[in-house]
């Protein structure tokens, strides 16, 4: 019995060596690291305050592309027929 868990040791070691030197080792321990340094969601508040304040800033600026685009429909609808027949300068026919 004793020989058997001094074998599973032995084979243990070299094996554990391996994955903890491979990409996902040093990716697990980058991250517990990354969790030991800065505080529990002080990071994560501030990122959500930004893209709060970003969200707030795109919706102005819709609000405000929406406002032009019904000033320009508007002024569309309400111009006179005849001149919607005319042709633009330069393309008179002689």
């Amino acid at each position: 019995m004793f020989l058997q868990l001094i074998l599973v040791i032995a084979l243990l070691i070299p094996l554990l060596a391996i994955v903890l030197d491979s990409q996902v080792g040093r990716a697990l321990a980058s991250r517990l690291e990354r969790r030991g340094l800065e505080g529990p969601g002080d990071l994560t508040a501030e990122r959500i305050a930004f893209l709060e304040g970003e969200v707030e800033r795109l919706t102005g600026e819709i609000q405000r592309l929406d406002d032009e685009s019904q000033f320009l429909h508007k002024l569309l609808a309400e111009r006179p027929k005849e001149q919607g027949a005319a042709l633009p300068p330069g393309d008179e026919q002689a």
